[in-house]
């Protein structure tokens, strides 16, 4: 570990030095960079790469893969109703999982050097780069890896019918909150809601980060106390 003294370059590649930063990460990664100019991960052109994903990608990519997974609990023989339930069902626990991978996962607080190096890849960057376009969404690689050992814990604990749309209707929900997100910070919403929506995402970021922890929705916020209140007197994480 190395002491506050360390002072990461913003001109070389990010990740392999925000390690050593030890205690003093937490304070560095909630100081936003309001730029939309992209910093350097890596070294390598091809790690760099893969680091950086479109928003179109992801409803590009992941809707085929919802509709095929309805259509397999379709040709079993569940009707219209039965299937819509089920995907909204599946959309329903992805909210939560949204909230609670957020709220544990990637507000967990680090002070070791890889686990201050692998928080920063999956959340600190974006927190100390908010307006980095192509950082902002999950990198298909990546959700791919997960959406495996995910759905054979849905065959696990429901019929065989039922999983596929299931699954189908998490991994929508999955879709709408990423696309959600990327509108949130680069989109310029007009109505009511989608204002609400983006002031409530905002003060997450540059106001109180302890709080707030829904993208999609509010609901678990307020089911689990961590609703922020209309006024923030100060920024505390």
């Amino acid at each position: 570990m190395v002491s506050q003294q360390f002072t990461v370059d913003l001109n070389k590649p990010l990740v392999f030095q925000v390690g050593h930063l030890g205690e003093a990460y937490q304070e560095w990664v909630h100081q936003p960079i309001i730029s939309k100019e992209r910093p350097r991960f890596f070294k390598s052109d091809f790690w760099e790469f893969c680091t950086c994903t479109a928003w179109w990608a992801v409803p590009l990519i992941w809707l085929p893969v919802v509709c095929w997974f309805v259509s397999m609990s379709v040709n079993m023989g569940h009707t219209f109703s039965q299937i819509s339930l089920m995907v909204i069902l599946g959309i329903s626990i992805w909210t939560l999982i949204e909230y609670i991978v957020h709220r544990f996962l990637f507000h967990i607080e680090t002070q070791s050097y890889w686990g201050n190096t692998m928080h920063y890849l999956i959340h600190g960057c974006h927190h100390k780069h908010p307006m980095d376009s192509l950082r902002l969404v999950f990198p298909p690689t990546a959700t791919a890896v997960l959406l495996f050992p995910l759905w054979n814990l849905v065959k696990l604990f429901f019929p065989p019918s039922m999983a596929p749309a299931l699954f189908g209707g998490g991994l929508l929900g999955y879709v709408i909150y990423d696309v959600t997100h990327y509108y949130l910070h680069h989109g310029q919403p007009t109505g009511d809601m989608p204002k609400k929506l983006k002031k409530y995402h905002m003060n997450h970021h540059y106001r109180i980060l302890n709080k707030g922890f829904g993208v999609t929705s509010p609901l678990w916020d307020r089911v689990f106390g961590t609703l922020p209140g209309s006024k923030v007197a100060e920024k505390t994480r």
